[in-house]
């Protein structure tokens, strides 16, 4: 899985070719997170999140699970809809 995505002083590497379909990679770049997933039909899907509580607590994680670190965020913001 730390191939597929990485991080250097140029900036974020992407290998979608070696990703498994539907399952999220994720980084910490510049205070910021990185997800990125390749769905069913081998698109590449990419999001930034700059939330300084969400980037705290993925770094603070200690192997946890990120999204379950998201989904408790959404739960907690009241973000569901």
């Amino acid at each position: 899985m730390s191939d597929a995505i990485s991080v250097n002083d140029d900036g974020v590497k992407l290998k979608p070719e070696i990703m498994e379909k539907e399952k999220l990679y994720y980084c910490t770049f510049k205070e910021k997170i990185i997800l990125a997933f390749k769905d069913q039909q081998d698109f590449l899907n990419c999001f930034e999140i700059e939330e300084a509580e969400i980037v705290n607590r993925v770094k603070s994680a200690d192997g946890k699970d990120v999204s379950l670190i998201l989904e408790e965020y959404i739960e907690k913001e009241n973000l569901k809809k």
